[in-house]
């Protein structure tokens, strides 16, 4: 935008010179140059908002209320206007002058280019709109109306009716995209995702609104969301029609996976080098639990020994032990100097609805446009189609499950999104990436125990580990099922015996694993804040520096790490990740 700006100075200065032929032209106020700074602030405020009316669930999340119940145009064309819109984007930002830029500023002009990469790779590369049903799974996801308090409960009831209208359309549009066949796992996905969404309309929204007291607002509610409910119910009939035809073709393969790396996370390393560091942190880490397991259950095999980590069940349910947890969590946080709370905003926990239950845990973070809200942690019950041993064996032990509580809340996710929340960057804000969020919140879990967290508990050196390993395997199970030398049941054997997962976390993170290729950016982010913290806190006190590095590294809100540390190490980057 500088040159446009310029030249549209340049062609107003020379109209009035034409016009005032012979004669002294009239004084002109002075007009105030349009800045790099100026400029690049337009280019980058232009981006911010079309991702934002491109895409409303995200806008919403992000508490840009204007866009309360639309839903995206995810029509072909609709799909190839976006594409274009971040090319033009991209274009725009790389002719952007940094040199005349503040560092920051140059740094966000950077950020904004890679995240567009990103959304390039996903939309273009892999072009998952067409290929993937659980692309569209989180842009439906309705819980802001529903959990977040923003405004009261009739106005959020009327967005909700409005994001209901919109349900049958977006049901057409992902049934007319998506391209037949299907893997067998994509095909379970989406039955079990627009089932749950069925579902969770038919019984659980109507109980959130029954409060409402407008007839008509009520009768609008209860047809717009039989229709919403009728449309997924149908979409996951649909998909169940494609079980017979269901293939195990999911893999992205060596190249394209290669590539999602570069353009993702901006990581080049090699694959069989990314491989063999992989293997090299699942080796260190089953030492560490054969060495914990000896003082935890001596004698006993190390599925012996999380047997009994995993009978150890939460006291009063995962949910209230959870709740305990974080109290407890947070005044660790800040009596050992772990890293800087911003303020003193809390995470609730609650049981995770059931359209919503892919994964055992996660949590949900009010955006940075939104008023103060609660971030609401989600822990998912065992699915009641299972047999009654597989559920119980679901259940996370109770120091699983602290360990999977600092992942989420203390000092993980929640903690990584209150500073990303002070970033002076709206882009910062806005746009935390896969591996920088799950990089940082599995690395609080090994530094967490590092640093004095149940020090000395063995059982609790478990459960950090038993977290530890089953990112390991899914680091492994995504290069190889995506680069053709692990089958889906392979990984899930893997799962059961270097990860020591019972059946149904073994069956459900190896068909995770084919739809969500990235999913080793747990381990491969953890890796790199790792290298990256040696190597700065090296000349700044080793140790002693930990909560330093913690603050400055949380401060850059969340692009690729490699961005990351060349801006922290700068001159002594020697571009060695891991």
């Amino acid at each position: 935008m500088t040159s446009r700006y310029f030249g549209g100075v340049a062609l107003i200065v020379l109209v009035a010179a034409v016009a005032s032929g012979c004669k002294r032209a009239e004084p002109v106020a002075d007009q105030p140059a349009v800045t790099p700074a100026a400029a690049w602030a337009t280019e980058r405020d232009a981006f911010i908002e079309d991702r934002l009316s491109s895409n409303p669930p995200f806008a919403v999340d992000s508490g840009r209320h204007e866009f309360d119940g639309k839903l995206p145009d995810w029509s072909k064309d609709g799909i190839a206007g976006n594409i274009a819109r971040l090319h033009a984007a991209r274009d725009a930002a790389a002719k952007v002058d940094t040199t005349h830029l503040e560092p920051a500023l140059a740094f966000e002009r950077d950020y904004m280019i890679a995240r567009i990469d990103r959304e390039l790779f996903w939309l273009e590369t892999a072009e998952l709109p067409f290929t993937n049903p659980t692309w569209y799974l989180d842009g439906l996801n309705p819980s802001v109306y529903l959990t977040r308090d923003y405004a009261p409960l009739p106005d959020r009831m009327r967005a909700y009716v409005a994001y209901a209208k919109a349900v049958p359309a977006a049901a057409a549009q992902i049934r007319e995209n998506l391209r037949l066949p299907l893997p067998k796992t994509y095909v379970e996905r989406a039955i079990s995702g627009f089932e749950g969404y069925a579902s969770f309309f038919d019984s659980d929204v109507p109980k959130i609104f029954a409060a409402v007291d407008d007839a008509a607002l009520q009768a609008e509610f209860k047809t717009a969301n039989k229709a919403a409910a009728d449309a997924m119910r149908e979409l996951a009939k649909y998909f169940d029609g494609q079980r017979a035809t269901a293939t195990q073709a999911f893999a992205l393969g060596a190249e394209k996976f290669a590539q999602m790396l570069a353009a993702t996370e901006q990581v080049t390393t090699p694959l069989p080098e990314l491989e063999k560091i992989g293997r090299a942190d699942l080796d260190r880490n089953l030492a560490a639990v054969n060495e914990a397991c000896g003082k935890f259950a001596p004698g006993k095999s190390i599925p012996q020994c999380f047997a009994k980590l995993n009978a150890h069940k939460p006291k009063g349910g995962p949910v209230a032990a959870a709740t305990e947890q974080l109290v407890e969590l947070r005044k660790f946080v800040i009596d050992k100097n772990v890293v800087s709370v911003p303020n003193d905003e809390q995470a609730l926990v609650r049981e995770a609805p059931p359209y919503n239950r892919a994964n055992s845990a996660y949590i949900e973070i009010p955006g940075p446009f939104e008023k103060p809200l609660p971030a609401i942690y989600y822990i998912a019950p065992p699915d009641p189609t299972w047999s009654k041993a597989d559920q119980l064996a679901y259940i996370p032990g109770a120091d699983d499950l602290l360990f999977t509580s600092v992942h989420e809340v203390w000092p993980g996710h929640f903690l990584n999104f209150l500073h990303a929340n002070e970033s002076k960057s709206m882009i910062g804000r806005l746009f935390v990436g896969y591996a920088f969020a799950e990089g940082w919140a599995h690395y609080a879990e090994e530094m967490m125990w590092d640093m004095g967290l149940d020090a000395g508990d063995a059982e609790a050196h478990v459960g950090q580990l038993s977290n530890a390993l089953l990112r390991n395997v899914r680091f492994l199970s995504a290069i190889g099922m995506h680069t053709g030398t692990m089958t889906v049941e392979q990984s899930e054997r893997m799962f059961r015996d270097e990860a020591f997962q019972d059946p149904g976390n073994a069956r459900q993170q190896a068909a995770r694993g084919t739809y969500d290729p990235a999913y080793l950016n747990y381990t491969m982010g953890k890796l790199m804040i790792m290298k990256l913290r040696t190597d700065w806190t090296s000349t700044r006190g080793g140790r002693g520096a930990w909560k330093q590095f913690h603050d400055e590294f949380l401060s850059y809100g969340g692009p690729p790490i490699p961005m990351v540390r060349k801006a922290m190490l700068g001159k002594d980057d020697d571009g060695v990740l891991f």
